[in-house]
């Protein structure tokens, strides 16, 4: 069986190693890198969520994955959702983990709020540094904050997964959240499940939202429980 993974915003295709070796067994796992994040430089000036559904549209074809099984950490599991709404033939099943779904002006706000380089260089500097090391290849993280807060601000004004999108999802999905998530809340992502036609809810316990603070072993279970079923 086969497996798509997708980092999340301000991540790179390096952090979905650790998942894909614990699903070695199970899966023949492959890792999109999204255009501009770590040594994957971006063609386009901006980010939007419609280029990077595009990106993994490609990449599904080329590789022949349709309909294709897909686990999309954050912003990852959000491309994937729109690419399932804008052609359902081509995904078969979806599971998310973190992925915020309640966008308005307020949230986007909150948001990007942290994405200032300079605040981020001065409170949290080990961070800095593994940010530019991480996205050296792609364009430079400053570069990389700025376009995902652009973005950011574009889904605020304007959500692309709402409930007209969600209708038109017939891919199975389960939607995961950890309990202690300070992004992402329980209850979007239960009102999210709920609208899905083929929708359904994971709550990992003792989970904040940083991927590198996830419970592997946890996830890597609960992905082959759902992918396994269908």
């Amino acid at each position: 069986m086969q497996l798509i993974l997708i980092h999340g915003a301000l991540g790179s295709g390096a952090q979905m190693i650790p998942l894909a070796t614990q699903l070695g067994a199970r899966f023949e796992t492959h890792v999109l890198e999204l255009e501009g994040h770590g040594d994957t430089p971006s063609p386009h000036t901006h980010f939007s969520i419609d280029q990077f559904a595009e990106q993994l549209r490609h990449f599904i074809a080329t590789k022949s994955l349709a309909p294709a099984r897909i686990f999309g950490y954050s912003m990852g599991g959000y491309v994937a959702l729109r690419l399932a709404s804008q052609q359902p033939d081509l995904i078969a099943s979806i599971a998310t983990l973190g992925t915020k779904l309640d966008w308005s002006p307020e949230s986007a706000a909150r948001e990007t709020s942290r994405l200032d380089p300079a605040t981020i260089r001065a409170k949290v500097p080990k961070f800095a540094d593994a940010l530019e090391r991480r996205h050296a290849k792609s364009g430079g993280w400053e570069q990389m904050l700025a376009r995902t807060a652009d973005l950011m601000r574009g889904l605020g004004a304007e959500p692309l997964v709402d409930a007209a999108g969600f209708a038109r999802i017939t891919a199975r999905v389960r939607l995961m959240v950890g309990d202690r998530d300070s992004v992402v809340t329980v209850d979007e992502t239960v009102r999210g499940a709920r609208a899905l036609a083929s929708g359904e809810l994971a709550v990992l316990p003792g989970t904040p939202h940083p991927l590198e603070q996830v419970h592997v072993p946890l996830l890597a279970a609960l992905l082959v429980d759902f992918f396994a079923r269908g």
